[in-house]
């Protein structure tokens, strides 16, 4: 079992303030991993004086100097590539071919990226008579999630790193092992003293501390749109900047041609891919009406061909939930689906045939659903499909739509002047067409009630930027 209780404050490995041991559960074992310890005021408000009194320095360091460090820090990564796999499996349960290709991948990738980044990004420019500097924000408050834990861990620190911020990072609480992998690289990198700091905690205790801090300059949240509005709250009376990467429901407007079972295939594998629980996830399959059934036995087979079982054995493509709480919840949603008259393809209530531990469930299919019930509404995270039919382009639009989360969108059709034509309508950050997904310079983020800012490449270093006017200078 792993002993992960100490805290990484100002370039050190420090006890908590108090003694407050929280359990780290396997998901697909339901044994206890690891334990970690639980933050507090005195440990918060030590972690941002060392932050604060860092940036006094770090700020004002040189491109040459941050380049440098990025590529010691690419280089340690490199060297802990495997131990953060097996963490990220161990902690949330998914398959070890996903934690290693996907998981780590998407970090190493967000670091080398910013890398890139900085190199050429502008930090100056002449405007008029005016000079324009783009100068570091300050103190960052970063508080991450269970589902991608090294993407989004990467995708925060990596821009604040490279614009000259300094920060304190709380990994979540229910999958904190790779965030304390990765604690250990940046102290092994040489990150100077207070810069980076990590402190393990719940939501409750440190990232409210966090959020409303005095001395916290900014908060970058990844998480449940309720959580984030709890962050934007706690920020605003000392006026902080708040970046959100929240929910989504993403709809897949399937449209009819000749790639019409293919798409439908690729759907139903995009949602059941990590066991559902990503942000992003087409989790609303829009068909046309006609193709209804057509399309649930496409999206059925497809569901036959997961392999659900132990996130070590290579042959399984879908591991657990990530916790007791979210099998509660999968569950009932599953339950509600039934109840509200959705059509239940395949799947359902309870874990798969043989499994009695571990917190898997059925790769689930639901046709004949509206957007008014419960699964087509609330974001289920679990690998839960629902399949809604459609009339009309612009009924497909207006289902579309019809949601508070505008996250991502997605598009399959032939006829590419009238994708094009839909995509300029759905209000959603990202928009795949066919199949095809931006690289990690696509600016990730959404619209209405699935967030604000900008993730990932030099969008990514744009909200830990304030913009300095300096007129007179030769």
């Amino acid at each position: 079992m792993r002993n992960y209780q100490q805290f990484y404050i100002n370039g050190q490995w420090v006890a908590p303030s108090e003694s407050r041991t929280m359990d780290v559960i396997n998901p697909a074992t339901e044994s206890v991993c690891a334990q970690i310890s639980l933050g507090g005021k005195a440990d918060v408000d030590s972690a941002v004086a060392a932050a604060k009194n860092a940036f006094t320095t770090y700020a004002h360091s040189s491109r040459a100097e941050r380049i440098d460090l990025f590529e010691a820090i690419i280089n340690e990564y490199k060297n802990r590539y495997n131990d953060i796999a097996v963490a990220i499996s161990e902690e949330m349960g998914a398959p070890m071919s996903l934690a290693s290709k996907a998981q780590t991948g998407a970090g190493l990738g967000h670091i080398k990226t910013a890398l890139a980044v900085l190199k050429e990004f502008e930090f100056e420019e002449q405007t008029g008579s005016s000079r324009i500097f783009k100068e570091p924000i300050g103190v960052c408050g970063l508080i991450t999630p269970w589902n991608w834990p090294m993407n989004q861990i990467t995708c925060k620190v990596a821009p604040a790193l490279a614009t000259g911020c300094t920060m304190i990072l709380k990994p979540s609480e229910i999958a904190p092992l790779s965030g304390y992998i990765f604690a250990e690289i940046m102290d092994k990198a040489g990150v100077p003293a207070g810069v980076f700091n990590l402190v393990n905690g719940d939501g409750p205790g440190v990232g409210t501390l966090l959020s409303s801090h005095p001395d916290v300059d900014m908060m970058s949240f990844t998480g449940s749109t309720r959580a984030g509005s709890l962050v934007a709250q706690n920020a605003a009376p000392t006026i902080k900047r708040v970046t959100q990467e929240l929910g989504g429901k993403s709809a897949n407007i399937i449209l009819d041609g000749e790639g019409f079972a293919q798409a439908v295939k690729r759907g139903a594998f995009s949602v059941f891919n990590n066991t559902g629980q990503s942000c992003n996830a087409p989790t609303r399959m829009l068909v046309p009406a006609e193709k209804m059934d057509e399309a649930a036995e496409i999206a059925a087979k497809a569901a036959e061909r997961v392999v659900v079982g132990d996130p070590n054995d290579e042959s399984t493509t879908m591991g657990p939930l990530v916790s007791a709480a979210q099998f509660d919840k999968v569950q009932t949603l599953i339950e509600q689906g039934i109840a509200e008259g959705a059509k239940l393809v395949c799947g359902g209530t309870g874990k798969p045939n043989g499994v009695d531990k571990g917190y898997f469930v059925k790769p689930t299919v639901f046709s004949h659903v509206n957007n008014q019930m419960t699964i087509a509404r609330e974001e289920i995270f679990g690998p839960v499909l629902s399949i809604i039919p459609y009339n009309s382009d612009e009924e497909a639009i207006t289902i579309a739509n019809d949601t508070p989360y505008g996250l991502a969108g997605y598009i399959q059709g032939d006829d590419m002047d009238r994708v094009a034509k839909i995509a300029s309508k759905i209000r959603a950050g990202n928009i795949n067409i066919n199949g095809h997904s931006g690289d990690l310079n696509t600016p990730f983020g959404g619209f209405k009630q699935s967030g604000n800012g900008r993730e990932w490449g030099a969008f990514g270093f744009e909200d830990y930027l304030e913009i300095k006017a300096v007129s007179g200078l030769a």
